[in-house]
């Protein structure tokens, strides 16, 4: 019990010395997963992050970079270079990327790995094949990066996709390396009809990541985002659990609705994360 504790302690201290202060948004790390931004190059993701009161970013691959190329980790030095100026000219910290596959491609896993360490990134965020975990493990290791397992619905159809479920998340990471981890979409579990605040419970010292939704249903994989405080998700109580657990972030919001306006309401999302306060 000793060992597991101090293990979580050093995830815990290791992955805060990664983001400055200053990315704080509120009491937490928070920004945008770029995938809000979809329909926008890599630039104007930066761009509408900062404008909307992000401090952090979560890039995922194949994002329009320019006319002729896409943002991943395939990215020239040229490439990397001109997204780092851009961050700091905005004022946002990289602190994610995925979510990109993991586990069936041992050199592919590098390079992903390789990408982040240049940029900064401090999580690899992952649906991988879970025969390879292993050599993700190894390099998790080497790298000092965290891995974490994304979520997305439970698929009634699918019964061999498991990710959905927290248990089989944290039965694949808890004998690992603590830098093995989960990326909470709590939006997901919202549409597999899981309560997020009971998910996040299980997987307690184990989440390094959280895509952040609030949705206008429970237990509808069509339920679509609303401002955080609006929807059924319990925004309020997530972040309780949250600042329970001592958890500080990053919380990305990943708005995948009304795609080419939808700033003024990410905005929303995050004064609502900015404003939170735990209860007296």
């Amino acid at each position: 019990m000793k060992t597991f504790l101090l293990s979580l302690l050093f995830a815990a201290s290791s992955f805060a010395a990664t983001i400055p202060d200053a990315a704080k948004v509120g009491q937490f790390y928070a920004g945008c997963q770029a995938y809000s931004f979809r329909m926008y190059s890599v630039f104007e993701a930066i761009d509408k992050t900062a404008q909307a009161g992000g401090k952090t970013i979560e890039f995922y691959p194949g994002q329009k970079f320019d006319d002729t190329s896409k943002w991943d980790h395939s990215a020239t030095p040229e490439m990397i270079d001109k997204v780092m100026k851009h961050l700091e000219a905005k004022g946002l910290t990289a602190v994610g990327y995925g979510v990109v596959k993991l586990g069936k491609d041992a050199a592919q896993d590098r390079k992903v790995f390789e990408f982040c360490k240049k940029v900064g990134i401090s999580i690899v965020v992952t649906e991988p094949d879970v025969a390879g975990l292993d050599g993700i493990e190894a390099l998790v290791k080497e790298f000092d990066i965290k891995m974490a397992i994304h979520n997305h619905p439970k698929r009634p159809l699918d019964r061999a996709y498991l990710f959905w479920d927290p248990d089989y998340v944290l039965s694949l990471v808890k004998d690992r390396d603590p830098r093995m981890g989960s990326c909470a979409d709590v939006g997901h579990w919202v549409r597999s009809g899981l309560d997020p605040v009971e998910c996040i419970k299980k997987l307690k010292g184990r989440i390094f990541d959280s895509h952040m939704k609030d949705l206008t249903e429970f237990g509808n994989v069509k339920a679509h985002d609303l401002p955080f405080g609006q929807g059924k998700s319990n925004i309020a109580g997530i972040l309780a659990e949250y600042a329970a657990q001592g958890y500080p972030g990053p919380l990305h919001c990943e708005y995948e609705h009304n795609w080419e306006t939808s700033v003024p309401e990410i905005t929303q999302c995050l004064e609502f994360v900015k404003n939170w306060k735990p209860a007296k």
